[in-house]
């Protein structure tokens, strides 16, 4: 049985133009002078300082454009960030997010608070932004996030301690620019952990709740379930990542196999724009103020237990995944073949070096109190997970990560 002759309805918000493939960047200047003559580009330090960069910035110039630089995003995008943006561009006609996930989300929440006003934290919450945006260009030079084609921007307000997101279809980046040429110098640990990032996105988003939206429920809010062609992007997202992510770790420089991560990861940010994510990436975010581990590893270190709670309330979904995974056997019931594709996901997070435990992250017994209480608290995320979440879930789940148990539940 296949996923779509049980899915009736089919959604995907998206930008208008995504251009993919080896050199594509080249064409950033031609399409960026549609919007106007005045260009805004965020990223940060790192990549401030490459010959790539460099050929971005000239390539604007050279199609007419007066060409701004921010280039102090941080990771775990902070507030200032978008505020420092913000106060410096007056007059911008288009604003170009190049890098990671923060550098892409600083744009997007930044094209907000320049188009209309204020801080930040006014946009915070789904469809808060009042309208139209600044046109924004995205530029991933890792294969993980998704960012480049979501609706979302994580900003970390360092007041409250707190990720908070601006979800709206507003900030849509208008065009997703996606070139695997710029992942080659992506540093091996960053390539882990946003591949490991983007396997938790398709896994999450192909085993969310369908939940057949109404057209009100669909204009406000952000993540509305999976779908029949949500499911299509992750099912095409986990053959990609089955052929090709042990490559990339295995020889950075195999630009066939990052073309094949970075088009998964892109299939991960089509699903997730419309379906969200769900439990492993709601207990990340609490666990992420304790331990400070890298994003990608904190949810690939959760996968397995959230799996294996979520095995018996998505059990066709998990079987379905093990025929993308080439692990099913059609002799199996289909909960051996969800249980053959859990230990298939597993195996390729530890072939990035995803620690496959919580005790290396930092994580102790005294912290899950908190962290429960925390991750039930993200209800866009909770609410998609197959398996109730509740604070007595989470801690279980924490319980079985902290002791490596991997036994299935009962």
């Amino acid at each position: 049985m296949t996923m779509e002759n049980t899915l009736g309805l089919g959604l995907v918000r998206q930008p208008k133009t995504v251009l993919f493939g080896p050199g594509q960047r080249r064409q950033l200047g031609r399409y960026a002078r549609g919007f106007g003559t005045r260009a805004l580009v965020v990223t940060d330090a790192r990549m401030a300082t490459t010959p790539e960069f460099a050929a971005l910035a000239e390539d604007l110039r050279e199609c007419g454009l007066a060409v701004s630089v921010y280039d102090q995003a941080e990771p775990d995008l902070p507030r200032r960030n978008v505020m420092e943006v913000a106060g410096m561009a007056s007059a911008v006609d288009v604003i170009i997010g190049v890098g990671g996930g923060s550098c892409m989300d600083l744009a997007k929440a930044a094209s907000a608070v320049l188009a209309h006003g204020g801080d930040v934290r006014d946009y915070f919450g789904e469809f808060a932004v009042p309208g139209p945006c600044i046109p924004v260009i995205t530029i991933p030079t890792t294969g993980g996030t998704g960012a480049e084609v979501t609706s979302l921007a994580i900003v970390f307000d360092e007041e409250t301690g707190m990720k908070m997101a601006v979800a709206d279809a507003h900030i849509e980046p208008a065009i997703a620019i996606i070139d695997p040429e710029l992942t080659l110098t992506c540093p091996p640990g960053l390539t882990a952990a946003t591949a490991a990032d983007a396997l938790s996105h398709l896994v999450e988003a192909y085993t969310a709740k369908p939940k057949n939206p109404s057209p009100e429920q669909i204009e406000t809010q952000i993540y509305v379930g999976k779908n029949r062609i949500t499911d299509m992007f992750c099912e095409k997202g986990l053959r990609l990542m089955n052929r090709s992510l042990g490559r990339v770790v295995e020889n950075p420089a195999d630009l066939a196999a990052r073309s094949d991560v970075m088009f998964a990861a892109y299939c991960a940010g089509m699903a997730i724009n419309t379906t969200g994510t769900a439990a492993a990436h709601a207990i990340q975010s609490p666990m992420a103020a304790i331990g400070h581990t890298p994003h990608g590893f904190g949810v690939g270190a959760l996968l397995p237990y959230v799996m294996r709670l979520n095995l018996p309330y998505a059990t066709a979904e998990f079987a379905e995944m093990a025929h993308c995974l080439d692990v099913a056997d059609s002799a199996a019931s289909p909960e051996e073949n969800g249980r053959a594709a859990i230990e298939r996901i597993e195996a390729l997070l530890e072939q990035t070096g995803t620690p496959l435990e919580l005790k290396s992250l930092g994580i102790e017994e005294r912290h899950f109190d908190q962290i429960a209480r925390s991750a039930v608290k993200a209800t866009r995320l909770v609410l998609n997970n197959p398996a109730p979440l509740t604070e007595d879930a989470v801690r279980k789940v924490l319980a079985r990560g902290l002791a490596g148990d991997r036994s299935w539940w009962a």
